[in-house]
């Protein structure tokens, strides 16, 4: 069963770091549709539908894709900081967050009234492409370790069943609320990186 978690844990990954991506193309398609558009009933048309879809989607598949990445992080061999592809994909996604957070959010919000902007297009842009190159670091898993501590162990099947149910219940609020509401993986997070030493036994312990 630990195993099954872990490779559902691995299944909501991907997905929502390509519906992520699929997002962030349809945020840049729309806002350009708005800022090349001469009738301002298009235009608000378009940047509203952008805006609804950063909080319903783009957002909440954002933080389950960071949450999900970090949880295979702590709790399988691979680790934050032992391969260099990792520690990019996790450095990117960090980036990625919190610009979504301080900076993409808050100019979708202005874009109702302002109307969309070309640095608005193209930052919606580089964040697909962003995590278009995630993907290939994936499945190349280049340039490899950072440094070599044994091989780490596996965590125990909780947290993958915690990560993949809290996963799905915390997408379930947010595309009822209209936003996220990212509670569920903060928890879990915190709770993986608390009781990560306590169940690791070494770094040399053999992984599940």
């Amino acid at each position: 069963m630990a195993r099954r978690w872990r490779q559902l844990t691995v299944w909501l990954h991907i997905l929502t770091s390509v519906g992520w991506m699929a997002q962030a193309m349809a945020l840049c398609v729309l806002l350009a549709v708005g800022l090349a558009a001469d009738d301002t009933v298009v235009r608000d048309a378009a940047t509203a539908m952008a805006q609804r879809i950063d909080g319903r989607l783009l957002a909440p598949m954002a933080g389950i894709s960071a949450c999900t990445g970090i949880a295979l992080a702590a709790a399988t061999p691979w680790g934050f900081f032992l391969h260099w592809w990792v520690l990019t994909k996790f450095s990117i996604s960090m980036v990625q967050v919190y610009a979504g957070i301080f900076v993409l959010s808050p100019a979708l919000t202005r874009s109702l009234t302002d109307g969309p902007t070309l640095p608005l297009v193209v930052g919606t842009a580089l964040m697909a492409g962003a995590i278009a190159f995630q993907a290939w670091v994936s499945v190349r898993k280049p340039w490899g370790r950072v440094r070599d501590r044994g091989k780490l162990p596996t965590g125990p099947g909780w947290i993958f069943a915690a990560t993949v149910l809290g996963g799905a219940v915390e997408l379930s609020i947010s595309l009822v609320l209209g936003h996220p509401l990212p509670l569920l993986s903060v928890i879990l997070i915190v709770l993986v990186l608390a009781t990560r030493r306590r169940w690791s036994g070494g770094p040399t312990a053999k992984a599940a």
